[in-house]
């Protein structure tokens, strides 16, 4: 019997629309975590940058929480880590989403203010993370989770301290102005040194700017500026807050043939930076846990959607890495962390 083709259509668009619906479905899932559920928790998470590896391993601890929490993330942030207007932007855009919850690392702790302020005011909740915002936790926004970053930088100064024997002088190698995390490491740096009268500080006022390549024309700045006419460095060591800002100095210290003749304090990690510290060129650097901040950022923001408490602040750790503990399984772990696939 020969079917009416006007039964045919009627039978066909509710096939059409559920495959249209398969489609945006797979589309919006790009670029997030968990099965779809009829009311999902959906987490926008923004990164101060894209491009460093840091960032990719906070990532990694971002998907496994939204994985296990039953969670969809939508991990978006600037390409470069001074462009604030492009963050903000961002941090808009997911309030106008409508998006269950932000999860945020400010580039500028004094401009990412408002913008979080707007998310609180229409209900979607703000967790800060690696980064500290103006303002206060608990009231302002959820939590803040992150590396206590001027103890890292203490710890980075007591070592330095150490190993000149408390003596000679140094340099720090700043990273970018508005940056709260970097800017608590390179002042607990100094208060460290500053405890050791030994040790003079000749500068602490240049900035590296946020990529490799900025920092070692800052790099090759500083030394030009202390170069001594035999060529040697009139400082005994230098500090860097940064993976970029530590890797760009290298290639400076590189290019002038001073590579491992000064002691060199990193901040963060990289493979490049690995293989330094085995060449000697590195005498150490001190290392976050991105992994755990991301995963713990995430785990705070379900927790207080679904109504539990939670701690405003959360001390995600920092631990020294140097030649001695470098093959420590432990060290290992924490240097290379395994990322989801």
């Amino acid at each position: 019997m020969r079917i009416p083709s006007i039964k045919i259509i009627a039978v066909l668009l509710p096939l059409g629309f559920f495959f249209a619906g398969c489609n945006k479905s797979q589309q919006d899932n790009q670029a997030t975590t968990a099965p779809a559920a009829a009311n999902p928790i959906t987490i926008a998470v923004i990164p101060k940058g894209t491009i460093h590896e840091y960032w990719k391993t906070v990532d990694a601890g971002a998907q496994q929480a939204a994985k296990e929490s039953g969670a969809q993330i939508i991990w978006k942030g600037p390409l470069k880590e001074d462009d604030r207007d492009a963050q903000i932007a961002v941090v808009d855009d997911f309030v106008s989403r409508g998006v269950s919850g932000i999860v945020l690392a400010p580039l500028d702790k004094s401009a990412l203010r408002i913008p979080v302020e707007s998310a609180m005011r229409a209900s979607i909740p703000v967790v800060i993370f690696d980064s500290g915002l103006d303002g206060k936790a608990g009231t302002d926004y959820v939590s803040f989770i992150a590396t206590d970053n001027f103890k890292g930088g203490q710890i980075a100064g007591e070592y330095m301290a150490k190993i000149l024997g408390d003596h000679g002088s140094v340099v720090v190698l700043r990273y970018a102005i508005g940056s709260d995390s970097t800017t608590q490491r390179e002042d607990g740096f100094l208060d460290a040194i500053a405890k050791h009268p030994g040790i003079k500080v000749l500068s602490s006022n240049q900035y590296a700017g946020v990529t490799t390549d900025s920092a070692m024309s800052a790099g090759e700045d500083m030394i030009n500026r202390f170069k001594k006419p035999d060529g040697s460095l009139a400082f005994d060591g230098i500090f860097c807050a940064t993976e970029p800002t530590t890797f760009g100095m290298l290639r400076a210290l590189d290019g002038a043939g001073q590579a491992g003749k000064i002691k060199f304090v990193g901040f963060d990690s990289s493979a490049k930076m690995i293989e330094a510290l085995q060449a000697g060129q590195l005498s150490g650097f001190v290392v976050q846990n991105p992994y755990r901040i991301g995963y713990l950022a995430v785990k705070t923001m379900v927790a207080h959607l679904k109504g539990q408490p939670v701690e405003t602040r959360i001390d995600t750790g920092a631990t020294l890495i140097t030649g001695e503990n470098i093959h420590r399984p432990d060290i290992d772990t924490l240097l290379h962390p395994k990322l989801n696939d």
